[in-house]
């Protein structure tokens, strides 16, 4: 079974972006010297989802940071061709089958749209949220309004040296 996860941060007032969708803020409030358990979480999965925005975010890096892993750019629009990067426009659910069907173990999910729509459709299994010492005042929220009443168990809390929280949790699979 594929496990889907998590792992973002967001301002104190919980924007993941600008409104303008910059990510300036967030690169300046952290510290070089903390990876933020980034490596440990990657060398956990095998492939990533994301939304357009997040992909046009990281797009013209030469090189990306998730190594030979699959990329599985969620849009309606065509892509340019990039060895590793495939575009897709089906549901969660669609994708969730396809890639248990190819043996993904777990797969990062990434981009405040695209992680609303695995969470309404109940498919997030862990969350790692971090809080980055900074208010935007307003912005690109991490998660879209309306969503349904989910619950989760919180795994652990851990701070570091720049101000940043990172807080992890479980979805619970026992609420109804």
């Amino acid at each position: 079974m594929t496990q889907l996860s998590v792992f973002i941060a967001t301002s104190l007032d919980g924007y993941i972006a600008t409104p303008n969708g910059s990510l300036d803020w967030l690169e300046n409030a952290g510290s070089p010297d903390e990876d933020y358990g980034w490596e440990a979480f990657l060398a956990g999965i095998d492939a990533l989802a994301m939304g357009r925005g997040t992909w046009d975010h990281i797009s013209h890096l030469d090189e990306l940071p998730f190594g030979d892993r699959l990329v599985y750019v969620f849009t309606h629009r065509s892509l340019a061709d990039r060895p590793g990067v495939h575009a897709w426009s089906m549901s969660p659910r669609e994708a969730l089958g396809v890639w248990e069907e190819r043996g993904h173990e777990r797969v990062y999910v990434d981009g405040g749209q695209l992680i609303s729509a695995f969470l309404a459709e109940g498919l997030i299994d862990d969350l790692t949220i971090f809080t980055a010492p900074v208010l935007l005042g307003a912005g690109i929220p991490l998660f879209s309004a309306g969503m349904p009443s989910a619950q989760f168990t919180l795994d652990g809390v851990r701070s570091w040296p720049s101000g940043f929280v990172e807080r992890r949790y479980r979805r619970r699979h026992d609420a109804g």
